[in-house]
């Protein structure tokens, strides 16, 4: 997963520089906020794995926290510390979605809304089409190659092929929360190790979320997660963001019982690709996934190490 991770990083770095797009980024690290010493005890483990990968990180004492996130001068008597990944960089994935949508059909990119995918279909070597409805009449597309990339959803029309991959969903909860005092709002990415809540800046805007519910693919919202993202946001950031105007939702993570995507080629079908079970990191190995399904669909050369990251660790996943 660091691997691709890091990967996906400079994609995405190269891609800003060679398109200048723009989407509330920021680039001030996360901070992992501790509220006892057993907690920063305990990043010990962390920090080891992290200086094994060669990950940037530092163990910053109260003071430190506050220097790099002012807003917690107000509540620095409810921690002790915290972990800091200035490395990490955060933004509004719905802006940047939108404008790399734009970018791709201004070069000729055609995208199909509102179309159903009814199945897939396949021989025993290779996949011979997708069928679909759009409203009024059912089609068959044909293509070249093709590539899976569709979440949780994923192993649903992957199936019925013979394609068993283990993504399951887990709903994640959100809120949004417009900010009423800058000052007192985050300035990057503050994750709370107690709650396991992570409260970013986007723009004018707070996003609280996290939390993890197996709940098959419902979307329905429950309060009781909604009080606890509202609690940790007004406990640590009181005075940044107005929670009773704040926008509340769900989403599903398309997880795997080891955490690492299924990313690469299949074995017994190779025109198709796959690219989905990447949980709560879906942006964070967006860039990378996108550039290793190109490269190898164009048959160029990976430009990172696929191993433990394709189909083939799963014992069974094809018929």
């Amino acid at each position: 997963m660091v691997r691709l991770a890091k990967y996906s990083r400079d994609c995405l770095r190269a891609l800003r520089e060679e398109t200048g797009i723009h989407y509330d980024e920021r680039m001030q690290g996360t901070l992992q906020l501790f509220r006892n010493q057993h907690q920063m005890d305990g990043s010990a483990a962390d920090m080891a794995a992290l200086k094994q990968s060669g990950v940037a990180h530092s163990l910053l004492d109260r003071d430190d926290c506050v220097r790099h996130e002012p807003a917690l001068a107000a509540v620095r008597e409810k921690f002790v510390g915290g972990l800091l990944l200035p490395g990490d960089e955060t933004g509004d994935c719905f802006k940047f979605t939108q404008a790399l949508a734009k970018m791709a059909a201004d070069k000729g990119v055609v995208f199909r809304h509102n179309v159903r995918i009814e199945r897939l279909l396949a021989d025993a070597s290779r996949l011979t089409g997708v069928q679909v409805h759009d409203g009024r009449a059912s089609a068959t597309w044909h293509a070249d190659a093709y590539v899976v990339a569709l979440g949780s959803h994923s192993p649903t029309l992957l199936n019925v092929i013979g394609v068993d991959i283990p993504v399951y969903p887990v709903k994640g909860y959100s809120i949004t929360v417009p900010i009423v005092d800058a000052s007192g709002a985050p300035e990057s990415t503050v994750m709370d190790e107690t709650h396991k809540i992570a409260i970013t800046r986007l723009g004018d805007h707070i996003r609280v979320g996290d939390t993890a519910e197996l709940a098959g693919y419902t979307l329905k919202l429950h309060d009781a997660r909604r009080r606890t993202l509202e609690y940790v946001v007004s406990d640590l950031f009181p005075r940044g963001g107005d929670v009773s105007r704040a926008e509340f939702w769900s989403g599903l993570r398309p997880m795997t019982p080891d955490g690492t995507p299924v990313v690469g080629a299949t074995r017994r079908r190779r025109n198709l690709s796959l690219a989905t079970g990447h949980g709560t990191l879906g942006w964070t190995m967006a860039a990378g996934t996108g550039q290793v399904i190109a490269d190898l669909i164009s048959g160029k050369k990976l430009a990172i190490d696929m191993h433990g990251l394709g189909i083939e660790r799963y014992a069974g996943a094809e018929r």
